[in-house]
């Protein structure tokens, strides 16, 4: 991966690294929560076009940015409303990998290109010159593990490798550069070698195309062992993708932000200059809740803020859980205090007025 560009250097997304000196961004909450609240049936995940499929399809997330687009712009302008300066696109699973799961892995390309657009289209109907606002390509883990064996008994056994996960990312951030995304998220790494694979192909688009887009990478932490699931410690995470030069890295998912923080300062104080991002879980699931989880916005809202107090982040937003109600809280907390200093953008936003 080449060294990281300065803020001229970027094609799309020019003006995010100057804001992210202004102020902590906020990022969007969970899709999948927010699709539940839709209680959409088969027949919305089929349409016309796949009324004959011969798998069921409720379920595929990302497929519903082919048959139900409204629901899924909708979401987003949700996100917006609610003071998003970021949005993902509904792509987590929308990889030839994961889609093979409902016979669908052709589809990958065409569901990264309307996904993006989607967003995109939605970001630019609430952009002003004052608040711009960006799609993010999001890339999920896969539903594989290239560094664990799905089989007990067989310690070797892989069923995926590096070429195949390189491979399949390729083709999805192909779609989602060609559908319009400002920037990529690299999101949920539970296995580092997955994430190698996205970020190798990553590069590879970028430097095929010329475009060069900032990236953000955000790992999971799986328990209070304070490692992701192929075992590495948030430190190691970091030292084994730090090549990428990512805009933002940070943890998401898994834990809610009462038992992330500690992995979270682990992470900010190995990361150095690198600006740290945060999207937890609302705390942990509760199938009694409306959410499917324990917190209410005032609680991630508040415990998000209290990160931001002590000057942990520069993006924050919510997981697994997490709603528009709980983004504007966290928002509203998180707008009262001044983003993680970092020399790194000081020195790029420098090198670029001197080149301007």
């Amino acid at each position: 991966m080449h060294a990281m560009m300065n803020a001229h250097a970027y094609t799309r997304a020019a003006d995010l690294l100057p804001l992210m000196t202004q102020r902590i961004l906020v990022l969007d909450g969970a899709m999948g929560t927010m699709i539940q609240r839709y209680k959409l049936g088969e027949a919305d995940f089929r349409a016309e076009r796949f009324a004959g499929h011969p798998k069921d399809l409720k379920g595929n997330n990302d497929l519903l940015v082919l048959t139900r687009p409204d629901v899924i712009t909708e979401i987003h302008e949700q996100y917006l409303a609610a003071g998003s300066d970021i949005i993902e696109t509904n792509t987590f699973g929308a990889t030839s990998i994961a889609q093979e799961d409902y016979a669908m892995p052709e589809l990958a390309y065409e569901m990264n290109v309307a996904a993006a657009r989607l967003a995109k289209a939605a970001c630019e109907r609430f952009s002003t010159p004052e608040k711009p606002r960006f799609a993010a390509g999001a890339l999920g883990p896969t539903p594989r593990t290239a560094s664990i064996s799905p089989d007990v008994n067989d310690p070797g056994a892989r069923n995926v490798d590096f070429e195949q996960l390189r491979a399949a990312y390729l083709e999805q951030a192909r779609g989602l550069l060609d559908g319009g995304c400002d920037l990529f998220l690299v999101e949920t790494i539970f296995d580092t070698l997955n994430a190698k694979a996205a970020l190798f192909a990553l590069d590879e688009l970028m430097e095929e195309t010329g475009e060069r887009l900032p990236v953000i990478i955000s790992g999971t932490v799986t328990d209070a062992s304070g490692r992701v699931l192929s075992g590495q410690t948030v430190s190691a995470f970091w030292h084994s993708v730090r090549h990428a030069h990512p805009i933002a890295v940070g943890l998401n998912c898994a834990l809610g932000a009462s038992l992330m923080r500690p992995f979270l300062e682990e992470l900010a104080q190995a990361a150095g200059d690198t600006p740290i991002s945060c999207y937890p879980n609302a705390g942990l699931p509760n199938p009694m809740s409306d959410t499917g989880f324990d917190e209410t916005p005032e609680i991630t809202g508040r415990l998000v803020g209290e990160f931001a107090q002590r000057g942990l982040l520069n993006i924050a937003g919510g997981c697994c859980g997490t709603t528009p109600e709980h983004v504007a809280e966290i928002a509203r907390q998180v707008g009262r205090y001044q983003p993680r200093p970092n020399a790194l953008f000081s020195t790029l936003l420098a090198e670029a007025e001197a080149e301007a």
